[in-house]
């Protein structure tokens, strides 16, 4: 369970990355430029999401151990 938390890294470097590559293709490659800002967004996206449900999970863990 613990790489789950190196999961959401992924995700952010991985946006990240799509999102430079898209802004230094948008002037030459503007088409494949919009495909790669469209990835970033959604790598940049899944970084917060799987960060909010890992939270929730971790509470939900303790809570339940306090039990």
């Amino acid at each position: 369970m613990n790489y789950l938390k190196f999961t959401q890294y992924a995700y952010l470097i991985a946006g990240i990355l799509f999102a430079v590559d898209a802004f230094k293709k948008w002037e030459t490659d503007r088409g494949n430029a919009i495909i790669e800002a469209i990835f970033g967004a959604i790598g940049i996206f899944m970084f917060f999401f799987r960060r909010k449900f890992a939270k929730k999970f971790e509470e939900r863990n303790k809570n339940n151990n306090l039990q």
